[in-house]
C-alpha cells in the first residue's frame, strides 16, 4: 500500500501546481458546440441522482426515505472523490495490453487537463471527458442501494460503494469504453451503458439481496410506497436527465447525438405503454406507479441501443422492454428475493435484453454498424459475450466484497434500528414531522 499512496500523493500534488497554460495547452482544436453540448449532458447526467434519490425515496416505507435519499446524495460526493483520486485512471488510463485496466497515469487527475486528448474525444477538453464519465460511475452504484434499502448499515454502504466503484465499475469501463478494452476490441456496442451501468448495477443488486436477506415487516405496516408522487417526480427527473446520458455519450454536438436523444424519448413512452397495459391485464387497474416503472424500464433497455438504431427500432425495444421487465418483477415474489426496489427486474432484465437488442437493431445509417436486422448475426454473439462476462464478472466480484464488508463492519443494521427505521436509528431525523 505504501508504493501506491506515494503515487496517489505525488500525483496530487502534480496535479495540484499544473498551470493555467496546461489547460489552453497547443494541440487539436476544441469545439466550442461539442463542449457546450458536453457540459450541458454533464449537468443533466447529474440531475439523475437526485431524480433516482426521490424514485427511490417515494418507494419506501415513511421512516425510512431519508436513509434512501442519503444514499444517492452521499454516494455522488464519495465516488465523485473516488474517481478524481484513483477511478478514473483504472477506468480509463492508458491499457498495459491485457485490455482489463488501466494504468495509474491518471491518479488523482494528473495530466487530465482542458486540452484534447484524441484517445478520448476529438474535439472537447480531455477533462470535460473525465467529468462527464465521472456522472456514469456515480449513479450506477447508487442504483444498487434500491436493493438493501431499509436495511443496510450506512457504514457498510459507505465501503461497499467506495469499493464497488473501484473493482467493478472501473474495470467494466475499462473493458468497454476504454481504448483497448478487450470487449471494445473485440465489437461490443454499449452507447451509454447497458452493460457497464445497468446490468453490472443490477446484477449486484440481485447478489446483494440474496446476501443481505429480507426486511423485516411489523405487523401493523405494509410495504406500500409511503409517496408515489414523490416517485413519480423522480421518474420525470430521470427521464429529463437521461438525454444527457444517452445523447452526451456521442460527445459531440452531431446527427448521431441528435438521434440518441429522440429514441430514449421513443423507447420511454413505448415502455410505460406496455407495462401499463400488463399492469391493467393483471389487476384491473391503470398504475401511475407503473407508468413511472414503466419509463424507466424503457429508458434502460434503449441506453446501449440508443447510437446504433432508429425510432422504428427504438419503438420494438421499449415495447418489449415494458413487458419483460414487468413479468420480471412478479418473478421476485415468487423466488422469495427481498430485492426491495426492483433493481434486477428493471436495470438487470431490461440492461440484458437491451444489449442484446443493439445488435439486433443496430443499423450501419445511424452508428456504422449493422446489425442481425440487416444481416449482421455475428453482432448477436458478440453481445451475448458482453452480457455473460459482465453477469460473470460483477455477480462474483460483488458477492466478494459483500462478504469482505459484512465480516470487517457487519452489513446489515440490528433488529431494533429496523424495526424503529433506519431514518431516526442512523441519522437522527425524521422526513415529515407527525
Amino acid at each position: 500500500m505504501r508504493p501506491l499512496a506515494a503515487a496517489l500523493l505525488t500525483a496530487l500534488l502534480t496535479a495540484a501546481i499544473v498551470p493555467a497554460a496546461a489547460f489552453a495547452a497547443e494541440g487539436p482544436a476544441i469545439n466550442t458546440g461539442d463542449t457546450a453540448w458536453l457540459l450541458v449532458a454533464t449537468a443533466l447526467v447529474m440531475v439523475m441522482l437526485p431524480g433516482l434519490a426521490l424514485f427511490y425515496g417515494g418507494l419506501v416505507r415513511r421512516k425510512n426515505v431519508l436513509s434512501t435519499i442519503m444514499h444517492s446524495f452521499f454516494g455522488l460526493a464519495l465516488v465523485s472523490v473516488v474517481w478524481v483520486l484513483w477511478g478514473y485512471s483504472l477506468a480509463f488510463g492508458p491499457d498495459g495490453g491485457s485490455g482489463l485496466i488501466g494504468n495509474l497515469d491518471f491518479l488523482g487527475f494528473s495530466g487530465v487537463t482542458g486540452a484534447v486528448d484524441i484517445r478520448y474525444a476529438p474535439t472537447i477538453p480531455h477533462v470535460l471527458f473525465a467529468g462527464f464519465q465521472l456522472m456514469f460511475a456515480a449513479i450506477t452504484p447508487a442504483l444498487i442501494t434500491g436493493a438493501f434499502a431499509e436495511r443496510k448499515r450506512f457504514a457498510a454502504f459507505v465501503i461497499f460503494t467506495i469499493l464497488w466503484s473501484t473493482l467493478v465499475y472501473s474495470p467494466l469501463a475499462h473493458w468497454v469504453w476504454a481504448p483497448g478494452g478487450w470487449l471494445r476490441n473485440l465489437g461490443t456496442l454499449d452507447f451509454a451503458g447497458g452493460t457497464v451501468v445497468h446490468i453490472s448495477s443490477g446484477v449486484s443488486a440481485l447478489v446483494v439481496a440474496m446476501l443481505i436477506g429480507r426486511r423485516t415487516v411489523n405487523a401493523e405496516e405494509g410495504m406500500e410506497p409511503h409517496d408515489v408522487p414523490m416517485t413519480v417526480l423522480g421518474a420525470g427527473l430521470l427521464w429529463f436527465g437521461w438525454f444527457g446520458f444517452n445523447a452526451g455519450s456521442a460527445l459531440a454536438a452531431t446527427g448521431q447525438a441528435a438521434n440518441a436523444l429522440l429514441v430514449t424519448n421513443t423507447a420511454a413512452g413505448a415502455a410505460t405503454l406496455t407495462w401499463v397495459g400488463a399492469s391493467w391485464l393483471h389487476k384491473r387497474k391503470v398504475s401511475v406507479l407503473g407508468a413511472a416503472c414503466g419509463a424507466v424500464a424503457g429508458l434502460v433497455a434503449i441506453t446501449p441501443a440508443s447510437g446504433f438504431v432508429t425510432a422504428g427500432g427504438a419503438v420494438a425495444i421499449g415495447l418489449i422492454a415494458g413487458g419483460l421487465c414487468y413479468t420480471a418483477t412478479l418473478l421476485k415474489a415468487r423466488l422469495r428475493i427481498d430485492d426491495a426496489l426492483d433493481v434486477f427486474a428493471v436495470h438487470g432484465v431490461g440492461g440484458t435484453f437491451g444489449a442484446i437488442a443493439t445488435g439486433v437493431f443496430a443499423v450501419a445509417s445511424v452508428g456504422g454498424v449493422s446489425g442481425a436486422i440487416e444481416g449482421n448475426l455475428r453482432q448477436v454473439g458478440i453481445q451475448l459475450v458482453a452480457v455473460v462476462a459482465t453477469y460473470l464478472f460483477a455477480g462474483v466480484a460483488t458477492f466478494a466484497i459483500v462478504k469482505v464488508v459484512d465480516l470487517v463492519l457487519g452489513i446489515r443494521v440490528h433488529a431494533r434500528d429496523e424495526a424503529l427505521g433506519l431514518d431516526l436509528a442512523l441519522h437522527g431525523e425524521v422526513a415529515y414531522q407527525a
